[in-house]
């Protein structure tokens, strides 16, 4: 069935927009209290990824609430070790702990690239789900973080600042940290492939932690496996989001995607000049702008329109709305973009 609205896959195809498309990072989750209350029924987190018809709905809150150009599925990317037998908790107000780390050439025995259509039928069933209920009003977009983000949280077994336990791992094992990568990347890979079969319109690659890396350690243990992905994956348009990785940005133009996300640190005319229109560009308001008033939030977000003018764009935050920023102040940028005439 062809989408109303199908402005974001246009955008990221460079194809001709009457306006530019928006959607933001983290937009299903606890900034509607309309999520909270079914979180807030359930025993956790990780029970709202796993039961489809939950997921579904909170997926399609932000696109009746918020008024956003797509809807993003609700999931977690650390789905695809879970699958891979490296089982994550979610700790309340901490995040992610896995009880147990991958750390010796015994522990990479105990995991497998995993036959995803049946550890990770859940999210299949939310696609599928959401797919009929959004009725092709916005498109879907399916995620997967990518393979070092999910390696270093494989090694570290938590969230941390600096990754210290998985940088050294790559400097200490480089030959078992290739090994690992290559099955994250392999059963990442599988996974997309099953959201795209499932009903994804559009996917995005997610290297959170790409920024921690020095760029000779990124090219070697990062940009290499995300290249394999995006290579291996033709079918729908691709987003690659690297947070903090602007030493990569020239290496990016060789990948084969359509749309490179850009934090807030990144320099819109930089990566205009880098890309040169040959790809989308997406982002980047800095997030805490959102905490200002609806003046500031028209002029910071108009300021951003303006330094991107007629590129090919997809309006977004520079990373995931913050949990405590108000709803109505998430409409105003929603808003502002949307009343950006496109000269």
């Amino acid at each position: 069935m062809k989408l109303v609205n199908d402005l974001l896959i246009r955008a990221a195809k460079g194809k001709k927009v009457e306006r530019t498309p928006v959607w933001l990072m983290r937009q299903a989750g606890r900034i509607l209290p309309e999520y909270r209350k079914i979180r807030n029924s359930l025993s956790g987190f990780k029970e709202l990824v796993e039961t489809p018809e939950l997921a579904a709905e909170v997926t399609i809150q932000p696109v009746d609430i918020l008024d956003v150009d797509a809807a993003i599925i609700f999931s977690d990317i650390l789905v695809v070790p879970e699958a891979m037998g490296l089982e994550y908790e979610m700790i309340e107000k901490k995040g992610p702990y896995f009880p147990k780390t991958i750390q010796s050439k015994q522990d990479l025995t105990k995991i497998e690239i995993p036959d995803v259509n049946e550890r990770l039928s859940y999210v299949s069933e939310a696609i599928k789900i959401t797919k009929k209920e959004l009725s092709s009003r916005v498109p879907l977009i399916g995620f997967a973080g990518a393979p070092w983000t999910i390696f270093a949280y494989m090694i570290e077994g938590q969230g941390s600042k600096t990754f210290s336990k998985a940088k050294g791992f790559l400097y200490k094992n480089p030959s078992l940290s290739h090994a690992l990568l290559n099955m994250i990347t392999k059963t990442t890979i599988k996974y997309l492939k099953l959201q795209i079969e499932s009903g994804a319109d559009m996917l995005q690659i997610f290297d959170s932690w790409a920024g921690i890396l020095t760029p000779e350690q990124y090219a070697e243990f990062g940009m290499k496996y995300v290249n394999e992905i995006c290579e291996a994956i033709d079918e729908v348009p691709t987003t690659v989001f690297c947070k903090g990785a602007y030493f990569a940005l020239n290496d990016m133009k060789k990948l084969n995607c359509n749309t490179i996300g850009l934090d807030w640190n990144m320099d819109i005319e930089n990566a205009k000049n880098i890309f040169q229109n040959n790809k989308t560009l997406q982002g980047n308001l800095d997030p805490c702008v959102l905490y200002g008033d609806f003046n500031l939030i028209e002029k910071k977000t108009k300021e951003m329109m303006n330094r991107f003018g007629n590129s090919r764009h997809i309006a977004n935050l520079g990373h995931g709305v913050y949990p405590d920023i108000n709803p109505e102040n998430v409409k105003c940028f929603v808003q502002a973009v949307k009343s950006h005439n496109l000269n």
